[in-house]
């Protein structure tokens, strides 16, 4: 049965998803857009078991899937993957990003995609700023009473991010500025 807060529409209302990909844990945050106001939503985290790989990406697929289905995002944010010292843990979480973007698109979401960079701006104001204080930022900007997951904290920060427009600093002009080491000049 679908879920009654969905069948009356909000013309300024927005629900997005966040994903942070991983291939033993993949954190999901979703919030909703209301004009400028964020709303907590949920979060969470799917989690694989050791074992073959291809389990392991159904698990990532079949989780994302389930999560589109009973929050029901109008819009998804997905954070993309940077490159490791390690070519195989990237390779990895590569097939685990994969699988989480399919179960996306399967389901008919939108799919954005922002740097760890674009989100840490979004968040923070500071596109290099550490996991402490993107969990901080997040805790702060959806009034939430206790800290996330630090999986599903960096999936509410893609989202957020994503609700900012992606540009950072709740969509901020550079026209004119230049932005280096993440901040706006």
């Amino acid at each position: 049965m679908p879920d009654a807060s969905r069948l009356t529409p909000h013309a300024s209302r927005l629900r997005i998803l966040g994903l942070d990909p991983g291939l033993r844990v993949t954190g999901y945050g979703v919030i909703d857009k209301d004009g400028q106001r964020l709303t907590y939503v949920a979060s969470g985290v799917v989690k694989t078991k050791d074992g073959e790989l291809p389990g392991r990406i159904a698990t990532i697929f079949a989780g994302v899937g389930e999560v589109v289905s009973q929050f029901q995002p109008d819009t998804s944010a997905v954070e993309k993957v940077f490159v490791n010292v390690n070519p195989q843990s990237t390779l990895l979480l590569g097939q685990a990003r994969g699988a989480a973007i399919a179960a996306l698109t399967n389901a008919g979401q939108p799919v954005f995609e922002y740097t760890a960079l674009q989100v840490k701006q979004a968040v923070v104001g500071n596109g290099h700023a550490d996991k402490q204080q993107v969990m901080h930022m997040v805790k702060r900007l959806l009034n939430l009473e206790g800290d996330p997951s630090a999986d599903a904290a960096d999936a509410l920060a893609c989202a957020i991010c994503h609700a900012h427009g992606g540009l950072g600093l709740g969509a901020l002009a550079t026209a004119g500025r230049r932005v280096r080491a993440g901040r706006v000049l």
